[in-house]
């Protein structure tokens, strides 16, 4: 048992630490990162909230 709640615990931590979609941060993390390696859905939330 508790290696489960060790392991939720785990993941939700994990995915806490990305910044959240449209926010300055997740707008800088995109700029670093190559546009080849951008998702479609990436590419249309960038230009929804940091271009527009």
């Amino acid at each position: 048992m508790k290696k489960i709640i060790s392991l939720c615990f785990a993941i939700v931590m994990l995915t806490a630490c990305s910044p959240n979609i449209g926010s300055e941060e997740w707008c800088t993390d995109m700029k670093e990162k190559p546009t080849g390696d951008w998702t479609a859905t990436e590419a249309k939330d960038f230009t929804k909230h940091c271009i527009f």
